[in-house]
């Protein structure tokens, strides 16, 4: 059997991600494995072509930051304390492609996330970060649905 030493869990921080955490920990003690956190804040240079001052993006862009850097440690620190190795990180991109490029610079050998559910017309609008992460990653992909786990 393959060994699945290093697991990445992408967060948002939310309350889809504290359910799906159970699964991430049962998975990462049976396993022996090293656990990854990875928080994606988006970057807003896009809104550099409609008159907002760059300074006031780059203050905006730099509070996320730090506000998502503060909130994750307390997720590691309420979660994860158990599991000494595991490894947090804050990056800024496009969720889908920082997920995919942090699997291939960190040698990560299972990625576990969940999905929101979106149907229909939010779907389409919103588009998916695990599908474009089930689609792309180099690596098996383990989704959970937080709504259906018990």
């Amino acid at each position: 059997m393959k060994e699945y030493k290093k697991i990445l869990f992408p967060v948002d921080l939310s309350e889809s991600s504290e359910k799906i955490v159970p699964e991430v920990q049962a998975l990462v003690k049976k396993l022996e494995s090293q656990i990854h956190l990875l928080f994606v804040a988006r970057v807003f240079d896009y809104f550099g072509s409609i008159y907002v001052p760059a300074p006031s993006i780059t203050t905006l862009e730099k509070d996320i930051i730090d506000g998502a850097e503060k909130r994750i440690d307390e997720f590691v620190d309420q979660y994860f304390s158990d599991y000494p190795d595991t490894k947090a990180a804050v990056v800024t991109g496009d969720a889908s492609e920082e997920i995919i490029k942090y699997i291939e610079s960190q040698g990560i050998d299972l990625v576990i996330m969940g999905t929101h559910g979106r149907k229909g017309m939010d779907k389409i609008i919103f588009g998916s970060v695990a599908d474009r992460v089930v689609k792309t990653a180099p690596v098996p992909v383990l989704v959970v649905n937080p709504h259906k786990v018990g």
